[in-house]
């Protein structure tokens, strides 16, 4: 489903006279219907791989496909449009709209795909409800638990209908009984066939989850195992 081809996939940064080689030569190819971890210490280059990946960041050389096509090299009118289309991303600080509703946040998200007014609060409505939190529509981030905030931006990323779903440390900020929840979420999700790419600093929670682990450090891919779960989505 996603291919970086070659070995060649690198991000790197200017720090004043210094390199930062955030990514450096990743060779990775992810099937349709995985649940692939990507775990390693801070700075390990995980989320920089996420952000590739996603279409929200670019490489500084190498290739990167998705169902043959490739991303590296497009406008930032084009990517748009990817991430649009073809992915959901849930963050590990939710990034909600403080002012607005749960129920507006996650209809924005089909604003840009241009699905009709009556259609985007449909579907929102829907996967909200399908969330647990047919009682929260019009409530504010501020005015939800943290569980709560996560599972509207779990809404936000499904309402599309994506074909991949990215995960940057998605239980970060939880409780253990939030991040429990959250987890069952992933868990069943990947079970209903979709492709997930999770983020985690973790060890357990990929352990719990994931049908394949990758461990990173310094930019590289350094271990690449089938795996599997521990448990049916518990941290």
């Amino acid at each position: 489903m996603i291919r970086l081809k070659s070995s060649s996939l690198c991000r790197y940064y200017r720090r004043g006279n210094y390199e930062i080689r955030a990514l450096d030569k990743v060779d990775l190819q992810i099937e349709k219907g995985e649940f692939l971890a990507v775990v390693g210490a801070s700075g390990s280059g995980k989320s920089t791989l996420l952000n590739l990946l996603a279409g929200l960041d670019t490489p500084t050389s190498g290739q990167i496909e998705f169902d043959g096509a490739r991303l590296d090299g497009l406008s930032r009118r084009e990517l748009a449009a990817y991430r649009g289309h073809k992915v959901g991303m849930i963050f590990q600080t939710f990034n909600l709209l403080p002012y607005q509703t749960a129920l507006r946040n996650v209809e924005l998200a089909l604003y840009f795909n241009q699905t009709p007014a009556r259609l985007r609060r449909e579907k929102a409505r829907m996967i909200l409800e399908k969330m647990g939190l047919s009682d929260r529509l019009e409530h504010r981030p501020a005015d939800l638990s943290g569980g709560e905030q996560q599972r509207v931006a779990i809404a936000r990323a499904l309402v599309k209908t994506p074909e991949v779903l990215f995960a940057d440390e998605p239980t970060g900020n939880l409780d253990k009984d939030n991040a429990r929840a959250v987890a069952e979420i992933l868990s069943e999700l990947n079970r209903g066939g979709l492709t997930i790419v999770m983020v985690t600093h973790d060890s357990d929670l990929a352990r719990n989850l994931a049908h394949r682990i990758i461990h990173m450090h310094y930019g590289q891919i350094v271990r690449d195992n089938p795996h599997t779960p521990a448990g049916e989505g518990t941290p």
